[in-house]
């Protein structure tokens, strides 16, 4: 068996095999993750992601966002700075953010390579849609926290685990760029792990404070 990519147990077991990919979970932190020697390699990656049409000006796919921009601005004070984190090659959560007074910057690994902004601390990150495609998620989510200033916030939006009934049918699983799945219990672990307080918006919105 693999090792956990979010908490690097080594006790994973096997959760549901489909035709595509063959899904493991955590006992520890309770991460669902696909097979590593099944994942896409990266040009293939980048591929599927070129074929996303995020548009600022649609409105519907501003509604989704919402979810995400209106309990941020709730917490965070006005004129905050913040980092959109995956912002994908049309960035739109930023936008909506500055219209409500703040100061936006930018990063994504394919469309916003801009590693500066990764040098410097945020009153808080938004990551819509990306944590469930990282690789190396232990990497990038102790990245999220050095760029959050204390007392900051981090969103976070992503569908979660429920169960593996659930999980059988879910459409979430069957895009081949999604590769890790989080659950309410694995925020929850990692919540207390990093001292982090933890509230869940929603199905799919995650906000965790920083309060160290």
């Amino acid at each position: 068996m693999h090792n956990c990519p979010l908490c690097q147990s080594n006790h994973t077991h096997h959760y549901f095999e489909d035709k595509h990919r063959q899904y493991l979970e955590c006992s520890n932190c309770a991460l669902v993750f696909v097979n590593p020697d099944q994942r896409l390699d990266a040009k293939t990656e980048k591929a599927h992601y070129d074929l996303h049409e995020n548009d600022p000006s649609d409105e519907g796919y501003r509604r989704f966002l919402s979810r995400m921009a209106e309990p941020i601005c709730q917490r965070v004070a006005p004129k905050s700075q913040g980092l959109d984190f995956g912002c994908g090659p049309g960035p739109t959560l930023s936008l909506m953010l500055q219209e409500q007074g703040h100061t936006m910057k930018l990063y994504d690994i394919y469309y916003h390579p801009d590693n500066s902004v990764l040098d410097e601390q945020y009153d808080f990150v938004t990551a819509t849609e990306v944590i469930e495609h990282l690789y190396q998620p232990d990497m990038v989510w102790q990245q999220w926290l050095n760029l959050v200033k204390p007392d900051g916030w981090l969103g976070i939006m992503t569908k979660m685990v429920i169960d593996v009934e659930a999980f059988a049918t879910w459409h979430y699983k069957n895009d081949l760029t999604h590769v890790i799945f989080f659950s309410r219990a694995t925020f929850e672990y990692l919540a207390e792990r990093d001292q982090l307080e933890l509230e869940f918006v929603g199905k799919d919105v995650i906000l965790l404070r920083k309060t160290q």
